[in-house]
């Protein structure tokens, strides 16, 4: 049996072998849903004529839109890249790299740290979580000029919502 001398590998650590690998939040693979009973079983068809929650469903779908319109309204800081993005709205703050999203709510974040660069153009934004974790994404600025702005428009945002929560 031979053994590899290679110092340059570097051990693959995955849930199963390293108890202290957690994956980032909002990055696992969405999960098919359930069917609980059969089709054939399924609740019965209602009339909209005489099911009194079936008027009220218009309402109830023009006030979800109303909400929806409401959760744009305020501040917002959005910046991207080619490859990533990162937005700060009413809902919290969003990483995306590539295809992945990392979802932080307000209730969870403890601090956001936003760090220029000295030398270059990226723009990093650290999420500190309460849960002594943390998590980062970097954008490159198109300009040192861009890079400027962007930590003011971030510390508006941030004060607009980060108290409220």
């Amino acid at each position: 049996m031979e053994q590899s001398i290679d110092s340059n590998k570097k051990p693959e650590f995955a849930a199963g072998t390293d108890p202290a690998f957690i994956p980032l939040p909002g990055l696992a693979a969405p999960v098919a849903p359930r069917k609980t009973e059969p089709e054939s079983e399924a609740a019965p068809e209602t009339d909209p004529e005489t099911d009194p929650e079936l008027d009220e469903a218009p309402e109830a779908v023009a006030d979800a839109e109303g909400e929806a319109e409401g959760a744009e309204d305020g501040p917002v800081f959005e910046i991207s890249d080619r490859r990533g993005s990162i937005r700060v709205a009413r809902e919290g703050v969003r990483f995306t790299l590539d295809d992945q999203e990392a979802d932080f709510d307000w209730s969870e974040i403890g601090a956001v740290e936003m760090n220029p660069a000295r030398f270059g153009r990226r723009f990093t934004v650290t999420v500190h979580l309460s849960s002594r974790r943390w998590f980062n994404a970097e954008v490159e600025a198109e300009s040192r000029a861009q890079l400027k702005e962007w930590p003011a428009e971030l510390d508006a945002v941030l004060d607009a919502y980060f108290e409220e929560s």
